[in-house]
């Protein structure tokens, strides 16, 4: 998850969010603002602002699994960041982390959300000539949702009657759902991991989208090579002539490499690491203030954590202050243990809740648990510096929370549902799109085992309803129910820092998470 990483990262994306947190790609690891910067002198400023064409442009990219594939639809590992400079989708994701229309003319819902029309630019292309027609949509559409490729989002279009798309046209298809439901995040949910591919694509032999570049060479957990589409759908873009995505095993050896020239850009760099990128004159610091949560995640289906009085007492003993200062080194800001600041639907009544030890002890001692020991499983990064700080401070109500450390690989895999409580995080999309992903029906990962009745009937009306207003009161009553009974202790919302040599041109800081994965927009200032 036009522009992906797949609906999992940036760092995994929707699922991918594990570099957030222990969480998502994306995080998988959240506007204004960047940090000092030194550009060309004033006598060169504005042909700097003029963008030019030529020149390779190199990101360096972590990718914990040290593999990955070109797959649109289920991509590995750092797939993601390949596919928005491979693939095209319905929707991208504009600078303030809302969808905006991509290969699509048009998309609408009808009045009760129960189908879409979706039609197709006039003149699309793929990579290898073909035009783009309504039957490559509904390939792709089938391709993602077919059960035997078992995609990791397809869950995120549960609803879709991928048995019921009408070709309305060569450049229209109505898209219809099952059991009578309505889908208003359409956009939302689609919008990182939709690629548009053709009838013949194949991810290993004909790895073909409609991106800014296309394939050149590919070398799995090493490095990706791209070239210029001259037909992109965007007239006069992409910029750089060559793309390369180079792949890191740790944070010092790519900070060392965008230091010493041999990349351009790297994304998602740790907070630690700010302090060295600022007083780098070479460098420029990209600083999105985006609503990337973080979060530790209770599983309701395992004691304690079945007593909701066991959950309060873990959200009022959290320092939140303490763990976006320590934990972020300041680079965030406290969270109501609710996603999707940036929602318009957003319930902002609903602030953080205090830091109240006292009240959170006798809780526990309410709930016959006292002097409790469990163990907190999380990943190297924001995730294990989060969980560490969360032990002191439960350790002051004499809460024992052993923090277990486990690779990327383990902590997304088959175990990932089922840990009593670890840490979490994810991008800040809208409000039920994020949903979708965490712990509403149907929900692609629901690490909390959330099932509330209440909430159920109130998200999927509000699923159905068009109207911002009348959809805003629903989903105003289901944050309050999360806020009360949910799963997730959501502590933080992450700035996200990206950073970009001073050559590199089109960079700036966003709400969202693409400001280096904006391929069609980046170019090179020296081009020689």
């Amino acid at each position: 998850m036009s522009d992906d990483h797949s609906f999992i990262s940036r760092r995994d994306f929707l699922g991918h969010s594990a570099l957030l947190g222990g969480g998502l790609l994306l995080g998988g690891g959240l506007l204004s603002g960047c940090g000092p910067s030194s550009e060309t002198p004033a006598a060169n400023a504005t042909a700097d602002l003029e963008p030019r064409y030529g020149g390779r442009l190199r990101l360096g990219i972590l990718d914990g699994n040290q593999s990955g594939n070109l797959d649109a639809h289920k991509p590995i590992g750092s797939g993601i960041v390949r596919g928005f400079a491979l693939y095209s989708k319905l929707w991208e994701w504009d600078e303030q982390m809302q969808p905006r229309l991509a290969l699509a003319e048009f998309a609408e819902p009808n009045a009760d959300a129960s189908s879409w029309t979706l039609r197709l630019r006039p003149d699309l292309e793929f990579h290898h000539g073909k035009t783009i027609d309504a039957d490559d949509l509904i390939f792709s559409i089938r391709r993602l949702t077919d059960p035997q490729l078992a995609s990791p989002y397809a869950a995120l279009l549960h609803w879709v009657d991928r048995d019921n798309l009408v070709k309305l046209d060569s450049r229209t298809v109505r898209l219809n759902f099952r059991e009578g439901r309505s889908y208003m995040p359409l956009a939302e949910t689609w919008v990182n991991f939709g690629g548009i591919v053709p009838v013949d694509y194949h991810p290993v032999s004909n790895p073909v989208g409609a991106g800014p570049y296309k394939l050149k060479s590919f070398t799995p957990g090493q490095r990706s090579l791209f070239t210029r589409f001259e037909n992109y759908y965007k007239e006069g873009k992409p910029y750089a002539d060559e793309l390369e995505i180079i792949d890191f095993k740790d944070q010092v050896s790519r900070l060392a490499a965008l230091r010493s020239g041999q990349i351009d850009m790297a994304n998602v760099m740790p907070t630690e690491q700010l302090e060295v990128l600022q007083r780098d004159p070479r460098l420029r610091v990209l600083k999105s203030v985006t609503g990337n949560w973080l979060s530790f995640d209770m599983n309701l289906d395992k004691p304690p954590f079945n007593d909701p009085r066991v959950r309060e007492a873990f959200r009022l003993l959290a320092d939140r202050e303490e763990l976006v200062r320590r934990a972020l080194n300041g680079q965030g800001r406290v969270a109501n243990d609710l996603y999707a600041p940036s929602d318009p639907t957003f319930n902002h009544s609903l602030g953080p809740r205090p830091h109240d030890p006292q009240r959170a002890a006798q809780l526990l001692k309410e709930a016959g648990h006292e002097n409790l020991e469990l163990e907190l499983v999380t990943t190297p990064g924001p995730g294990l510096t989060s969980a560490l700080v969360l032990a002191e401070q439960a350790r002051r109500i004499g809460v024992t929370l052993k923090v277990k450390q486990v690779d990327l690989a383990t902590f997304q895999g088959p175990q990932r549902n089922d840990w009593t409580l670890s840490t979490g995080g994810s991008i800040g999309a809208p409000f039920l799109a994020s949903a979708i992903h965490t712990d509403a029906p149907f929900a692609v990962s629901n690490k909390t085992h959330f099932n509330d009745p209440q909430f159920s009937e109130l998200f999927l009306a509000a699923m159905a309803q068009p109207d911002l207003e009348k959809r805003k009161a629903l989903v105003h009553q289901v944050q309050q129910i999360q806020y009360e009974r949910g799963g997730m202790l959501i502590w933080g919302y992450a700035d996200l820092l990206d950073s970009v040599a001073n050559r590199v041109g089109g960079a700036a800081a966003e709400e969202s998470l693409f400001s280096t994965w904006r391929f069609e927009k980046l170019w090179l200032k020296d081009t020689v």
